[in-house]
């Protein structure tokens, strides 16, 4: 059978067996049940439970498979934004030699045009999604810290990522969003929300939002590496009292050529408190810093790190306000988005950055 790209509605009994066969597994599902999982903003994401007529011991009991999203302004923006291309990349080309933990992945393909998109994923439980809301625990954020190490170590200074223009910030992929967008989206967001933005993201806001190009000189300094570009807890699997492994690395929509400690500046910022942040985070640096040296890399001095590190939790409050206002609206999700704003906020003045774009 040939694999086609469908709705998950449509998806039948053939179709898996197909999918499992792209992985070497010879299995004939006899049926299966379906329901939703995760929170995602962008894509919506289905388990599958699997009964067989037949099928080797190794065989799966659930996938996991991710499609575009229902709802009509977050398929719109992952459209709009390439995210649903460029997780499809990702598995297919990138995965292999990203070093960093990601599902197995039995099936990924995406429409040309459309952006129609299917990615067929092994299932993680019983380890169990990462909460923006709730943070993470000390040893969770380590684990987090090491695993950014892995995927920045990986493609350290590879100019070869600018032959893919699908990676973002490479010196060929499109420009998605003109700059001229990002003032519009802040007024958008300052007038949705009013009194619950802070003076002080207001000022960040106002000085980021008219400074673009500011802003992508301010990224370009330094090394370079593959960042997620979205890492944080909602995009992590960890495990479970019941077992799992102990972090995956999933939402692979975002991925950009960038400041290898960008992606760790944005998830402390918003996974931990700003107490547990001030206690903590030049450990959970010193960690990441050990880990990139066990993968070979050696050379990323400690003044630009830590301007890589805050220039993370510009991305994170440019993310939050962006996103807020471009996805479909739950009270969910304006209290992530929320969280991960004055998260951002809070490393940036602790330091003394947030007229770094004034």
């Amino acid at each position: 059978m040939t694999l086609d790209i469908r709705d998950w509605r449509k998806i039948d009994a053939p179709w898996l067996s197909a999918a499992l066969a792209r992985r070497g597994i010879d299995a004939k599902v006899k049926d299966f049940t379906t329901r939703p999982v995760g929170t995602g903003q962008i894509g919506d994401c289905v388990r599958f439970t699997l009964t067989y007529d037949s099928a080797p011991a190794d065989a799966p009991t659930t996938l996991v498979g991710k499609f575009p999203a229902d709802g009509e302004a977050s398929r719109a923006t992952g459209v709009a934004l390439w995210n649903y291309y460029r997780e499809v990349k990702f598995y297919n080309e990138l995965q292999a030699t990203a070093r960093i933990a990601t599902p197995t992945c039995y099936f990924a393909d995406v429409n040309e045009e459309s952006h129609d998109f299917v990615l067929i994923m092994g299932d993680l439980s019983p380890a169990e999604q990462g909460d923006q809301l709730a943070g993470v625990t000390l040893d969770q954020a380590k684990l987090v810290a090491a695993e950014s190490a892995k995927l920045n170590a990986a493609y350290w200074n590879d100019d070869s990522l600018n032959e893919r223009p699908w990676v973002m910030e490479t010196e060929n992929a499109p420009q998605s969003v003109p700059p001229e967008m990002f003032p519009v989206v802040w007024d958008q967001f300052v007038e949705r929300y009013g009194d619950r933005v802070s003076d002080a993201a207001r000022h960040i806001g106002k000085h980021l939002s008219t400074s673009m190009e500011a802003y992508g000189e301010l990224r370009h300094g330094g090394p370079r590496a593959l960042i997620h570009a979205d890492f944080r807890p909602d995009n992590m699997m960890f495990a479970s009292d019941k077992g799992g492994a102990p972090i995956t690395v999933v939402d692979w929509q975002c991925f950009a050529y960038g400041p290898p400690a960008a992606d760790l500046g944005y998830f402390v910022a918003g996974a931990l408190t700003a107490e547990e942040r001030r206690t903590h985070g030049d450990g959970i640096i010193s960690l990441y810093k050990a880990e990139l040296a066990r993968q070979g890399v050696a050379d990323y001095a400690d003044d630009m790190l830590q301007k890589h590190y805050v220039i993370g939790a510009y991305q994170l409050f440019l993310t939050a306000y962006f996103a807020a206002v471009m996805v479909t609206q739950t009270e969910r999700g304006d209290n992530m988005f929320f969280r991960m704003l004055n998260g951002g906020v809070d490393l940036i003045t602790d330091h003394r950055a947030e007229d770094w774009l004034a």
